[in-house]
């Protein structure tokens, strides 16, 4: 069996699709391929027991869930989850299941549907045994045994006797569990158990190192005990020794299955003297006739063997040591690792891609659109010629800059003053335009880029650019109200030359190279004036 099952991506599926992401990650870390669970959703797991808005129990309960399933591979993989955060998680995941009253009721489970089922379900049963005692040492003590400070301002080094007393059998407990284990090499044959004994030894060494200090601990206080306090810790040494010989054994498979020899502590056995000297105290104790040492030889014999042990609790500390700083250098290379398979695909893809232009040709092409912005009112039409006359379709249609000109009577005003200065028949006569034919002037432009960071400047700009044509002529000081006038053509009555007129409009001239034009205006008023007086 290998890959993921059917059953996993749709459980998968239906996980993404109800947006549990925490369900999703512990079903695609406990999937049926056989092999421990990836990094990368252990690692997503550690990551949500640090934040304070994920749900704690629901993860636990959800591991809990993978535990029933009648597979041994999805099993031993929810427990090797389990530890795997039990280790390296936040401890509130570790408080909430030492707040349960049971955790994995596995020790009836058998897988009979798989060819290795027989026999992996008896490390799954002792396995989850182990972490069982694990969550029950930290609801005793408060504590995790793996985790506490260790060294000569430790925590068991500096426990009090009673304290002490009480806390070392958990640990030989716990360590018990542990060594139950009874993996042979031949035995771990899989991707699986191996993951699940990786972890059982991080813990053996870590777990050890802390028992043999609260001993080193014990054996300094021995001999200013009370009688039932020697003769607890006399039964803790005894107990100890034996464990020593099992951690032995342990070591040695840890060795064979290819663990680094630099991460295997060095085991120094105590001396047998010490066991001698700490009975025959407790006999004397107890009243019975034994021979005595004397003071110096117990008090040699006692620092050989606190000696001896520290000597192991330092290798097992280094050893420890060794392993977190392996883990976390480790851990940096695979994210290097990462970081440059990420770099090598963006650089792929941007040699992939096939620029249609240049980037100076594109740059190029910014800046003209950005000119045609900026020069959008500028007149770019060729100025209109002064001996043609203009087309009338053509600018009603095209509506060309030649013909709004037309409208202006600056040239009438001119011609008028010139002519005598005195009208007497005021504006009657002279040629007006209609409102709605008027279009709107625009202004014309020199051309120049507006300055987009200096608002003073620009609008000093727009100020001088603003030119509607000549100065209009000043009327003349002469001009009266024109009085009263009646005409008799009746209500309908119109100027005959008014369509005229409007429709004459000659090409302007600037105001100052405009000549004269007093004859023009002249035949124009007299034509008024005639038609005035045939109407009459």
């Amino acid at each position: 069996m290998s890959g993921q099952s059917i059953t996993d991506r749709i459980a998968a599926a239906q996980h993404s699709m109800t947006g549990s992401a925490i369900s999703k990650a512990v079903c695609k870390a406990t999937t049926h391929e056989v092999s421990g669970p990836k990094k990368k959703h252990l690692d997503y797991l550690i990551h949500c027991t640090n934040e304070m808005n994920v749900n704690v129990p629901q993860l636990a309960d959800t591991l809990f869930e993978r535990t029933a399933n009648s597979s041994w591979v999805v099993v031993f993989k929810a427990l090797i989850t389990t530890h795997h955060i039990m280790m390296y998680g936040n401890e509130r995941f570790i408080q909430y299941l030492a707040s349960r009253n049971t955790l994995f009721n596995l020790n009836n489970f058998l897988d009979k549907g798989a060819l290795q089922g027989y026999d992996m379900s008896t490390f799954i049963r002792r396995y989850s045994r182990y972490l069982n005692e694990k969550a029950l040492s930290y609801r005793l003590v408060a504590v995790d045994f793996t985790k506490m400070k260790r060294g000569i301002d430790g925590v068991m080094r500096t426990m009090n006797t009673e304290k002490l007393i009480k806390t070392l059998p958990i640990i030989q407990n716990q360590l018990d569990a542990l060594l139950d284990f009874q993996a042979n090499p031949n035995e771990l044959t899989n991707g699986v158990i191996n993951a699940a004994f990786m972890l059982l030894f991080k813990d053996s060494i870590r777990l050890f190192a802390a028992y043999n200090e609260g001993v080193i601990n014990l054996l300094e206080k021995y001999f200013d005990m009370k009688k039932n306090q020697c003769k607890d810790a006399l039964d803790i040494y005894k107990k100890f020794l034996y464990r020593m010989t099992k951690l032995s054994e342990f070591l040695k498979v840890a060795e064979q299955v290819g663990i680094d020899q630099g991460d295997i502590p060095d085991l120094t056995q105590a001396p047998s003297s010490l066991l001698e000297a700490l009975e025959q105290h407790l006999a004397s104790l107890e009243g019975k006739k034994t021979k005595e040492l004397s003071a110096d030889n117990r008090a040699n014999t006692l620092s050989n063997a606190v000696s001896s042990l520290s000597n192991t609790g330092m290798s097992f500390s280094f050893s420890s040591s060794r392993m977190d700083e392996k883990e976390k250098q480790q851990a940096l290379e695979e994210e290097q690792a990462r970081l440059q398979a990420l770099k090598n695909q963006r650089l792929k893809e941007m040699s992939m891609q096939t620029p249609s232009t240049s980037p100076s040709t594109q740059s190029m092409g910014s800046v003209n659109n950005h000119t045609a912005g900026m020069d959008l009112f500028t007149n770019t039409t060729s100025p209109p010629s002064t001996n043609s006359m203009p087309n009338l379709t053509s600018d009603l249609f095209d509506l060309q800059p030649a013909f709004v000109p037309a409208v202006q009577s600056t040239p009438i005003s001119t011609a008028s003053n010139a002519w005598g200065g005195h009208d007497a028949l005021g504006d009657l006569l002279k040629p007006t335009v209609s409102v709605h034919s008027q279009a709107p002037v625009m202004p014309p432009h020199n051309g120049s880029k507006l300055l987009a960071n200096d608002l003073d400047s620009s609008l000093a700009n727009l100020v001088g650019n603003l030119h509607f044509g000549g100065i209009p002529g000043r009327k003349s000081d002469m001009w009266t109200q024109p009085g009263e006038k009646k005409l008799t053509g009746g209500t309908n009555w119109q100027s005959k030359t008014m369509s005229s007129t409007t429709a004459w409009s000659p090409a302007p001239l600037p105001p100052a190279a405009m000549p004269p034009a007093a004859m023009p205006v002249q035949h124009m008023v007299r034509t008024h004036m005639h038609t005035l007086t045939y109407t009459l």
